[in-house]
């Protein structure tokens, strides 16, 4: 008789627990919701209130000498954000480069001395190569400008030597002389030179003029 009472009181149990057995739906779909409520819930994770605990921060390193900034933190996790300090490979004790700006120096306020050609006397004859017939016509050209022919005529004193190359030396050097300085040159049509040895000989003297 006692076994009896004691397998129904165990049935009883049994059929209890039975009941608070959560049914699942035959729908695989996680959508569907619960047959039956659970007998606890949870809250939420986000509604969980934050630790007491203060966040970690990692020792500074021996070789950097600087603290690095702690890493933010949420409830949901640490943000993560660029690294606000690098250490210098050069170490901790090393000035920064200095760039300074490129010297630049004025420009002379004296103006440099003018050109002054060498003292040295020349004189202006007739280049011995070119042909008798384009001397003659510089030649002429140098005493209708203003040379002095006279000194070459038959009665003057540089008429001899009695040539060509002596007369127009003589006519060509008296233009350059009288014209150097106005700006006259001793071109004479690529006839003439300029010679530092002065040509003048016995009884004819060639004009030089500083």
């Amino acid at each position: 008789m006692g076994i009896a009472i004691k397998y129904s009181k165990k049935l009883q149990l049994m059929s209890k627990l039975m009941s608070l057995v959560i049914v699942q739906p035959t729908n695989d779909s996680n959508t569907q919701p619960y047959g039956v409520s659970p007998p606890f819930s949870l809250p939420p994770f986000d509604s969980l209130p934050p630790s007491n605990r203060p966040p970690y921060f990692p020792p500074p390193s021996s070789t950097s000498g600087t603290v690095p900034s702690p890493t933010p933190t949420s409830s949901s996790g640490p943000i993560s954000s660029p690294p606000s300090y690098i250490p210098s490979p050069f170490g901790s004790h090393t000035s920064p480069l200095v760039f300074l700006p490129p010297i630049v120096y004025p420009p002379p306020t004296v103006p440099p001395p003018p050109y002054v050609a060498p003292n040295s006397a020349l004189w202006c004859v007739a280049k011995p190569s070119v042909p008798d017939p384009i001397v003659q016509e510089a030649m002429n050209y140098a005493c209708v400008a203003g040379a002095d022919c006279d000194s070459i005529q038959p009665s003057g004193s540089c008429f001899q030597p009695d040539s060509l190359f002596a007369h127009a030396s003589y006519a060509f050097n008296s233009y350059w002389q009288k014209t150097k300085v106005d700006g006259g040159t001793c071109e004479f049509g690529g006839t003439a030179i300029l010679v530092a040895a002065d040509p003048s000989y016995d009884g004819c003297q060639f004009e030089y003029h500083n």
